[in-house]
């Protein structure tokens, strides 16, 4: 049994609940607000941020990134032909090449601002950060979504999924950012048909299942969230 400490609305976490979903772990969550400095989870991850995996016999196992490659170790070798990393060298930098874009450049510009300002800043105390939301940032992270919305579009159009032939980390990540983002219906996916398109297919697998049925009081999700259909 994992245990998983992460914020329902952490992209990162996001992404490594998607992981965990298709490689069929079983998975328990606990709610971190990282912002509030916590110090039992401080003594396990002195970063303070999520995610942060913990499994039995295990240090407790940090970021997105280290997550994913602890789980292609322990586990992508049963998974054979629906391994998310996949087995060439070429493939799998291409592979962490992108994870690395939505990870950390998709993160900065763009998920990580609009999801601070628009949905943490509502529980922060003033210390911490909170207030009312910044409109010259949030205004400045929907811009950025463009043109990655079009990046991914273009990768989508040459490409099976993001990454190659078969669905990767590459693409949990991507889905990832873009749900969390979604919900606050801040992404313009009448721009780009192709990044909608294959949007829809990895949103209606089974992994994601658990992301949309989860709703944060007072702040209602946009139509297209939970839509397969969009």
């Amino acid at each position: 049994m994992f245990t998983l400490f992460h914020h329902p609305f952490c992209p990162h976490s996001r992404f490594v609940r998607l992981a965990l979903g298709e490689y069929g772990l079983d998975l328990k969550l606990v709610e971190e607000r990282v912002w509030e400095r916590r110090e039992g989870f401080l003594t396990l991850n002195p970063a303070g941020t999520t995610p942060l995996l913990t499994t039995e016999g295990m240090p407790a196992i940090p970021g997105a990134g280290i997550i994913a490659e602890y789980l292609d170790e322990t586990h992508g070798t049963e998974m054979n032909g629906r391994r998310l990393m996949p087995t060439t060298v070429a493939e799998r930098v291409e592979v962490r090449r992108l994870m690395a874009w939505f990870n950390e450049k998709f993160f900065e510009e763009a998920s990580n601002p609009l999801v601070t300002e628009r949905i943490y800043k509502r529980f922060m105390s003033e210390e911490n950060g909170g207030g009312a939301p910044a409109t010259d940032v949030i205004r400045a992270a929907k811009a950025n979504v463009r043109y990655h919305l079009a990046y991914i579009g273009w990768l989508a159009q040459t490409r099976n999924y993001l990454a190659g032939d078969q669905l990767t980390y590459a693409d949990l990540a991507a889905a990832a950012h873009l749900s969390a983002i979604d919900y606050l219906g801040d992404v313009p996916w009448i721009e780009d048909e192709a990044a909608k398109a294959w949007y829809a297919r990895v949103k209606s697998r089974p992994s994601f299942r658990p992301l949309l049925s989860e709703w944060l009081a007072g702040v209602p999700a946009s139509r297209t969230y939970v839509d397969l259909d969009f």
